[in-house]
């Protein structure tokens, strides 16, 4: 059965910032589903939860896993979501995990600095959306550029997700990872915060820094973004394979 891919968004933003992974795997003749989670792109209107998030995650694992072995990939907070997904799910359904931008824990000083930020940010005239923009024209390729914001911003629910994530227990989640697993960060992502901690409860994952990367690593280098998935893809295509007959001593 070939592999699927179920790709899980950062905070404010939607399904649509994976259009250049869909496409890509697309091109290697492989399904790839992006969801909204509540609050979120076509999900505006719904109340972030924690309990709904992950129920987002798993039926979307859950109905790609009827079709073959499930890629769980997911960017910012959509990384710690699956990552804490990944942790109690053990495989099957999930065959692999890829976590962009989330190798820092969500809570004490710095989830209060990030969620102070993003207030100040939505007081600004116009929500602050002029700056946002500014900053993607600032980093982002043309590309790419238009991804982010093209299922709309989720500015209602982005300090219920926020605050939501402190109930997280990553650690654990990231010690309890049975799957094949990469870490991808950018050179200046201030979520690697505590990557080492991550190295050392999973030792068995892959940890790719991207040079001169930020955050958006996805959108801002999706060509080495969509390396690292091809790479995932056929390890667990390789690992699912049937094993072939070794050759018998004469």
């Amino acid at each position: 059965m070939a592999p699927q891919v179920v790709f899980v968004h950062g905070i404010r933003t939607s399904r649509t910032m994976w259009r250049p992974q869909l496409e890509h795997v697309a091109s290697l003749g492989v399904t790839g589903t992006a969801v909204d989670l509540p609050g979120h792109g076509e999900r505006r209107a719904e109340a972030f939860t924690l309990d709904a998030a992950l129920a987002t995650i798993d039926e979307a694992v859950r109905t790609a896993a009827a079709s073959g072995p499930v890629l769980l990939v997911g960017h910012s907070m959509g990384g710690l979501l699956t990552t804490a997904y990944a942790g109690s799910h053990p495989r099957p359904p999930l065959a692999g995990l890829v976590a962009a931008s989330c190798t820092s824990l969500p809570r004490g000083f710095g989830l209060k600095a990030y969620r102070g930020v993003l207030k100040a940010v939505d007081r600004l005239p116009g929500r602050g959306l002029a700056f946002t923009r500014l900053a993607l024209t600032a980093t982002l390729p043309v590309a790419t550029r238009g991804d982010f914001a093209a299922g709309g911003y989720a500015l209602d629910a982005q300090d219920a997700a926020l605050a939501s994530l402190a109930a997280l227990d990553l650690p654990t989640a990231v010690r309890r990872l049975t799957m094949p697993a990469w870490f991808v960060n950018g050179q200046f992502d201030q979520l690697r915060l505590h990557e080492r901690l991550f190295r050392r409860l999973a030792p068995q994952a892959s940890f790719l820094v991207v040079p001169r990367a930020s955050h958006l690593v996805t959108a801002m280098r999706p060509e080495t973004f969509n390396a690292v998935l091809t790479d995932a893809l056929t390890t667990l295509a390789l690992s699912d394979a049937p094993e072939t007959a070794r050759p018998t001593a004469a």
